[in-house]
């Protein structure tokens, strides 16, 4: 478990729970993170279901609802009192492709840790006030090509930056990550 900051502007407390203890996120702390936080942010994310640290319905019904969840497997939404939370995973999927995408997208050279933080912050405004509404941490899977299009632009942009990419700088980085012969569309012809 780790407890960090995670805003320049405001302090937040986080619990990531990667240790595969099912249960190692009791009611007792999930209270607590909600008397320090408004909206306690955790992460239960060990794999399979039966090793996660908390359920998603434990951490809104412990929170009274101000939980922002993600956790390492699926979960089923959950409603408490008339409202319906929305536990998403925390899942590379979100921001590798946008990583790959934005290298390539430019002909990077390389890829630096600055780019992996420009993914991370790209992928963070890809989270609606609607996603925070309903508990959810990220924004749905169904909108990834989406969030791999900006969190692309925001690396090749750093790329761009850093002189790491091999082309020069698109007047528009968002479209140009967006073109066909950048983006993979997975479309399949029909033989029948």
């Amino acid at each position: 478990m780790i407890a960090t900051r995670c805003s320049s502007s405001a302090s937040w407390k986080v619990i990531i729970g990667v240790a595969a203890t099912a249960g190692a996120f009791t009611r007792e702390v999930i209270e607590a993170m909600a008397r320090l936080n408004e909206r306690p942010i955790v992460f239960a994310l060990s794999n399979p279901t039966s090793k996660s640290e908390c359920t998603a319905q434990q951490a809104y019904e412990w929170s009274a609802g101000r939980a922002l969840f993600a956790s390492g497997c699926p979960f089923d939404a959950v409603t408490l009192t008339g409202q319906t939370f929305v536990p998403r995973q925390g899942s590379n999927s979100y921001s590798f492709p946008g990583v790959g995408l934005g290298a390539i997208a430019v002909r990077a050279q390389r890829i630096t840790d600055d780019m992996f933080l420009a993914a991370a912050r790209a992928l963070a405004l890809q989270v609606s006030p609607a996603d925070l509404a309903q508990g959810s941490l990220y924004p749905p899977l169904a909108s990834v090509r989406q969030v791999s299009a900006h969190i692309a632009a925001a690396v090749a942009a750093v790329a761009l930056e850093q002189g790491h990419a091999g082309i020069a700088r698109p007047p528009d980085l968002l479209a140009h990550v967006r073109m066909r012969a950048c983006m993979y569309e997975p479309r399949y012809p029909s033989y029948a």
